[in-house]
């Protein structure tokens, strides 16, 4: 199985970053990893360890915190507490990591087979060498995300809450009302950059964030509206999004439109 894959590293705003993409049949992800002040922001993927691993060793690591557990930001978790480097999550599914991960064959060809971990559970605030954080609970794309602040430099970490303005897929167990929360949450704080894990550091982060909670804002309206004048779920999947994407096809379901529409259905019951 042929897997393409590109790697770069570099320095952004005193923010130290490795960039990994996996290309196959068409479909192409992308995974950041940030390293400041002795912290590491998520890990990488398993499938790009050759890549990942060695930049990450070369880094002064003290603490790895990640943003959420999915498998493209903790795929290199195991390898660095091998080192002796401690690694904080939030609390949620702390058994789930330390176990063999279960997800479906599709996201291992992409990501790789994520070994278990022991992770220490995080509080609402944190402190790396020179700094301290907040912890921002953020969840919507997965329970346990959250996004990092540090306060001193007000660099905001997002994980996958921003990813792209304008959503068009998700998860099957996504909510879209559930983001929309999680970002006008974010947006009560004060800060500068914002350094997203699929997009790199944000242009002008706080109106990108904006833009997106604009965005899905006004598709849960539509969403409700169609809803309202009778037509089915599928049917408003088709009328906001008649575009498709390889990746629904690859994933069986798992990523599609369709779920924008009825995590939106569902949280309007």
């Amino acid at each position: 199985m042929l897997l393409k894959k590109h790697f770069e590293q570099g320095e952004l705003n005193g923010v130290i970053y490795g960039n990994g993409t996996v290309a196959f049949q068409g479909v192409q992800l992308n995974v950041y990893s940030y390293v400041v002040d002795g912290l590491c922001i998520d890990t990488g993927a398993h499938s790009l360890r050759k890549q990942f691993q060695p930049f990450l060793q070369a880094q002064p690591i003290e603490q790895v915190v990640l943003t959420h557990h999915h498998e493209d930001h903790s795929g290199n978790a195991a390898f660095l507490q091998q080192q002796g480097i401690p690694i904080y999550i939030e609390k949620t599914l702390l058994k789930e990591c330390a176990e063999k991960a279960a997800y479906p064959f599709y996201r291992k060809v992409f990501w790789g087979a994520r070994k278990a971990f022991d992770a220490q559970p995080l509080a609402s605030t944190f402190s790396s060498k020179t700094a301290d954080w907040d912890i921002i609970q953020t969840p919507g794309h997965a329970i346990d995300h959250v996004a990092l602040l540090n306060k001193e430099t007000g660099q905001l970490f997002t994980g996958d809450l921003y990813v792209m303005t304008k959503t068009r897929l998700i998860l099957r167990n996504e909510s879209i009302p559930t983001i929309i929360q999680s970002l006008q949450k974010v947006l009560t704080y004060d800060f500068a950059d914002v350094f997203c894990c699929h997009g790199g550091l944000l242009k002008n982060g706080r109106k990108a964030l904006q833009a997106k909670e604009d965005y899905l804002l006004t598709l849960q309206e539509k969403t409700l509206t169609l809803h309202k004048q009778g037509l089915t779920p599928a049917e408003i999947n088709q009328t906001l999004f008649s575009k498709k994407y390889p990746i629904t096809r690859f994933s069986r379901g798992e990523w599609d439109s369709q779920h924008i529409v009825t995590s939106i259905l569902k949280d309007a019951k």
